[in-house]
């Protein structure tokens, strides 16, 4: 795995990182999911999610602060068997990133990005079954240890956590305390993650992992510059462009890992 170096690359990953982050500031999610997918479809898929630990990471300890103290400790509370069940999933997930091969890698994450996408859109009416979260036993602490298993280690593999937020969705938050929620739920997953990406060995070189670092900056600065311009965006028009961008996003990829383009 590696990561191209050239003022160019520099360029389209600082313009990745910021789009990314200031479509999180906006929304409340997608960070991970834009920022791995657009990355990996200019570079090897792997490296790209084993860049961004890091960035999701500050991005992450940046959005829940959003959150009271009071809310931060009933929010831990009400979802700690998520949290707990997430962050064993989460090193399952590390374990095996290595050892996927890279075009089935980029179908794997078109395909939940587009799953996601499917998940998030309200036209279309889905099945029960999709939205699990909505039924009294999928909130559960039983229901939020599967889920949290399952989407933990999805999570580690592929920084995809779209079930985790999907799933968070169902419980009726206000737009700010989901976001807290949503980060919460992540800061912990992150910091066991850069943890375990050190034990696990997987970033490949220094240079991927100072440029991880750095990439921190415009990550943070990009869920700042989203955050203004939530209040003068109406959660429809939010809701649009995240999913129209994540569209693309996974179209891209599934197109690249069949070799289509």
């Amino acid at each position: 795995m590696i990561l191209p170096a050239s003022w160019t690359m520099v360029v389209i990953v600082t313009a990745i990182v910021l789009v990314a982050g200031a479509t999180n500031g906006l929304a409340g999610f997608g960070f991970a999911v834009v920022g791995t997918m657009a990355l990996a479809t200019v570079i090897d898929p792997a490296t790209a999610v084993v860049f961004m630990i890091l960035p999701i990471l500050a991005v992450n300890v940046s959005l829940v602060r959003d959150l009271s103290r009071r809310e931060l400790r009933t929010c831990s509370q009400r979802f700690g068997p998520l949290i707990a069940a997430a962050l064993v999933g989460t090193v399952v997930g590390m374990a095996v990133l290595d050892r996927l091969p890279e075009a089935p890698l980029r179908v794997g994450l078109g395909l939940l990005t587009l799953g996601f996408v499917a998940t998030a859109q309200q036209r279309v009416p889905l099945p029960g079954w999709v939205s699990v979260g909505n039924s009294d036993l999928g909130k559960t602490p039983l229901a939020m240890v599967g889920i949290g298993g399952v989407s933990g280690a999805l999570f580690g593999g592929t920084n995809v956590g779209v079930q985790l937020v999907a799933y968070l969705r169902s419980f009726d938050l206000s737009h700010s305390v989901f976001v807290g929620v949503v980060a919460l739920v992540f800061l912990g997953l992150s910091v066991t993650r850069v943890a375990f990406a050190g034990v696990f060995g997987l970033y490949p070189s220094a240079v991927v992992a100072g440029t991880s670092v750095l990439a921190a900056v415009p990550a943070v600065a990009g869920v700042a510059v989203g955050k203004r311009l939530r209040t003068a965006v109406s959660d429809r028009v939010r809701r649009a462009a995240v999913l129209a961008l994540l569209s693309i996003i996974g179209f891209r990829l599934v197109a690249s890992g069949l070799g289509v383009v």
